[in-house]
Parts: C-alpha cells; sequence; structure tokens
C-alpha cells in the first residue's frame, strides 16, 4: 500500500514539480517543473536552471588542485565565546525551528523513490509537440543594471504578440510587434498563451495573462489601484535586505531598512484584505525590525512561518544545520493585512 502511495506522489511530482511527504505539512518543489506549467510554446531548460547547484567540480582543476584549495579555505577553530543579546534571541529562534527542519530533512530522506530521481533534474525532460527550450540568460547585463542608467527612461520592449484574439485559446500563426517602454511602464501579456519580448540582444517569456512593472522603488506608488476593489489580495516580497557579505553586494544592491517602511502595502491592498508574503535572511536584526516596525508600518498582522530548507541534488543540506551565519535556510514569513 504504501509503495503503491509512493509511486503515486512521485508521478504526481514529475508531472506538477511538488512532492507532499505522506503525513506531514512538508513538501519538495522542482521549480523548473512548476514554471513550465504556466507554459506551452515554451520550456525552461533544466540544465540551464540547475547548472551550479550540479556542477560539484571546478572545469581546470583536478582532485590534487581541490585538496589543496580546501586546506587553504581551512579555517582555524574559533575559540568559544559567550554569545550577545541578538546572537541569543537569534539562536533561541533557531532553536525553535531545528526540530521541524530535522523533521522535513528526514523525511526527505526517507523518501526513496524521491530521492531516485533527485539526481537527474538536471536532465531535459520530455517538452510537448512544438515547444521550445529556453535557456536562461547568465552573462549579460541585468535589467537592474540598465535600470540605473540615464538611458532608462528611453528603453524599450518588444512584444511579439499573436495575431488571433486575445480570448483565442489557440496561438495564432502570425504576429505583430508592439514596442513599449521598458521602465516606469506597465508591460502586459493580455494573451491566454505566452509571448516571446526582446530587449536589446535578448529574448525574454512572459507567462499568459501576466505582466510587470520595472521600475525605482520609489515609482511604487505608480502600482497604488484606482480603488481599493482592484487592489492586490496576494503581495509577495523579497527586499534587498542589507547583506556584510563582499560577494552578495556584487550580486545585487541592498538597501537600508528604514526605506522599506516606505512600501504602501495598505493602499496596495484589496479592500477585502490581502495576504503578504515576506522573504527574509536568518539575521535577528531583520526579525526584530519586521516585529517592532516593518509589519507594524504596513499594517500586517503576523500568522505563520514557512521554512525553505536548502539541499543539494543528493539531498544533503547546504552547510551544517547549526553553522551560526550561514544556516541553510531562509524564513518565508506570511502575514494579513486587512482591508
Amino acid at each position: 500500500m504504501e509503495n503503491r502511495l509512493a509511486r503515486d506522489e512521485l508521478s504526481v511530482f514529475l508531472e506538477s514539480g511538488i512532492y507532499r511527504f505522506q503525513n506531514s505539512n512538508f513538501i519538495f518543489v522542482d521549480p523548473v517543473r512548476v514554471l513550465n506549467r504556466s507554459y506551452s510554446r515554451f520550456r525552461v531548460s533544466p540544465a540551464g536552471y540547475y547548472r551550479r547547484f550540479f556542477d560539484h567540480v571546478k572545469k581546470g582543476l583536478d582532485d590534487k588542485d581541490c585538496l589543496l584549495n580546501a586546506r587553504k579555505r581551512k579555517r582555524k577553530e574559533k575559540k568559544s565565546r559567550c554569545l550577545n543579546e541578538k546572537e541569543l534571541a537569534a539562536d533561541q529562534r533557531h532553536q525553535v525551528a531545528k526540530p521541524l527542519l530535522l523533521m522535513a530533512h528526514e523525511s526527505l530522506l526517507q523518501a526513496t523513490d524521491l530521492l531516485s530521481v533527485m539526481g537527474s533534474l538536471n536532465r531535459e525532460i520530455d517538452s510537448s509537440a512544438g515547444s521550445r527550450w529556453v535557456e536562461l540568460p547568465n552573462d549579460h547585463q541585468s535589467l537592474i543594471e540598465h535600470g540605473g542608467v540615464w538611458q532608462a527612461p528611453l528603453y524599450e520592449i518588444t512584444l511579439k504578440l499573436p495575431e488571433s484574439s486575445p480570448s483565442s485559446e489557440v496561438a495564432g500563426s502570425s504576429f505583430k510587434n508592439r514596442v513599449v517602454p521598458l521602465f516606469n511602464n506597465l508591460v502586459v501579456n493580455e494573451t491566454l498563451n505566452e509571448v516571446e519580448a526582446q530587449f536589446l540582444d535578448h529574448q525574454y517569456i512572459l507567462p499568459r495573462e501576466s505582466c510587470f512593472y520595472m521600475s525605482d522603488l520609489r515609482m511604487v506608488h505608480n502600482l497604488i489601484p484606482a480603488t481599493a476593489s482592484s487592489g492586490f489580495s496576494f503581495i509577495v516580497i523579497d527586499p534587498p535586505w542589507e547583506n556584510g557579505s563582499a560577494q552578495q553586494k556584487s550580486k545585487y544592491p541592498t538597501l537600508p531598512n528604514r526605506y522599506f517602511l516606505a512600501l504602501p502595502i495598505k493602499k496596495l491592498s484589496h479592500s477585502k484584505g490581502a495576504l503578504v508574503a515576506l522573504w527574509v535572511t536568518n539575521r535577528e536584526k531583520f526579525h526584530r525590525f519586521i516585529d517592532l516596525e516593518l509589519f507594524p508600518s504596513w499594517g500586517v498582522t503576523h500568522i505563520s512561518t514557512f521554512y525553505w530548507l536548502k539541499v543539494k541534488a543528493d539531498a544533503s543540506l547546504i552547510s551544517d544545520l547549526d553553522l551560526f551565519h550561514h544556516r541553510p535556510y531562509e524564513c518565508l514569513l506570511l502575514g494579513y493585512c486587512h482591508g
């Protein structure tokens, strides 16, 4: 009976990208399969998406070089010291989450059916007839960088729209180009099919019935609906929290906490209320700021916490669970903003 249930769950996972562990609230997610459920003409390439997670050995380095580099990276053991107030609070928060995270990881290790396919998630899966693979770009200037230059207001993006009616479920064979401003403008795909878009020499795919607004944080008020009944019922926020890591600083610009207080969450929310999901790292400084200032300022009540436990292709954690400054998980705080 259990084997049959496991097979059924694996079949659902291979189709949907979501594996639900029995008798628990734990799930395992394959983002590529989840993303590809939104597309019919295109497919995200697993090999491109998972490139850095499956490349365990750097090119040009043999085993001897890897061992040598490992010795260089080995740090001296630090002497134990007393934790300060914030570190004690962070450790207490971790101890509350730890049993749940250990149970989730143990559930993964016991799911032999899922483990049998985890190592091959980066392999290309069968795509629908007529669909094309889309490689994720990784070597060109990001849209964020383009938005920070003086030419940003002049940049335009070209949408390749089907000639057929937007209400049609079948994409037309002919297309027309629509050129619209890229920044400080709502770029919309109102059709029931994904749409190709081109900016400079790079191609992008807009999911069906979707839109995006690429702008500076100071322009967020442009998203406030004319009437509260047209507001958002679900708001996901992934703030660029300040990070002391030089490596992280080079990846994206960060902002001090005070800037997030200005987000008009109340005005963006639907008149009947809205769920607000906020990503946050494990720094106690940010958790205290959210509890004491940010959520009260937004008019949001914290109702639950989700944990993203990060694992490798072999199901091991990306770091030791008790590694103080590099926990292998992040938090997604779920709150509610009353209309």
